[in-house]
């Protein structure tokens, strides 16, 4: 529960409910999503919300009893188990929680799973090399996380920022590999996990 109180050019007070879909319905606004966001950026995104039709107005947010959920980190994680977390938490939330993938797991392929379908999946990739997490999942009670076995690796040496051990995904190119690794190279030696991996057999790519 988030309690609104809203005074100025336009006045109210309200105690909303975080839906299903992680927003909540401002009156005279309309949805804002609050889903993922630390209880400090819950006001900014309130405000920049009634900012876009109103002025000269001033708010306070006041968190009301959040309702905890129990959701599960199976696979090849580093603390599989059963968590209970807030009802606003997501994937990310919960797979920092756990520790994340072991050594032994996928980074690039984790599952969230819903009544026993798969309904996203998601490259950790894209959050801690390219700092993107629009691909991120609300959770919902019962959910269960799933951490796939690391998948083929490709060690990436030589004129790199990130010199590394890479996974990859397999729709995945050795040039997209290259740029996270951070981009330009002079020489760079390829050395795949999988031999027969397209374009990349050992080979030394300039």
């Amino acid at each position: 529960l988030i309690r609104v109180r809203v005074w100025g050019q336009v006045n109210f007070n309200a105690n909303l409910s975080v839906s299903r879909a992680g927003d909540i319905f401002i009156p005279q606004v309309g949805p804002v999503q609050v889903a993922g966001l630390q209880f400090s950026d819950v006001e900014q995104q309130i405000r920049t919300a009634v900012g876009r039709i109103y002025r000269n107005f001033d708010l306070r947010v006041e968190l009301g009893q959040i309702r905890a959920i129990q959701v599960y980190v199976t696979g090849v994680a580093r603390r599989p188990g059963v968590y209970t977390v807030s009802s606003l938490s997501t994937l990310v939330n919960a797979l920092f929680e756990s520790g994340g993938p072991s050594v032994q797991g996928s980074m690039r392929r984790i599952e969230l799973r819903r009544n026993g379908k798969t309904i996203s999946q998601f490259d950790l990739y894209d959050l801690l090399i390219r700092g993107e997490n629009q691909n991120d999942s609300k959770l919902l009670s019962g959910d269960v996380i799933y951490i796939p076995p690391v998948g083929s690796q490709v060690a990436i040496l030589g004129s790199v920022r990130r010199a590394a051990i890479y996974e990859l995904r397999p729709d995945e190119t050795i040039d997209e590999l290259i740029k996270d690794a951070g981009g330009d190279f002079v020489d760079i030696h390829c050395r795949c996990g999988d031999p027969d991996f397209p374009g990349c057999r050992g080979a030394r790519l300039r």
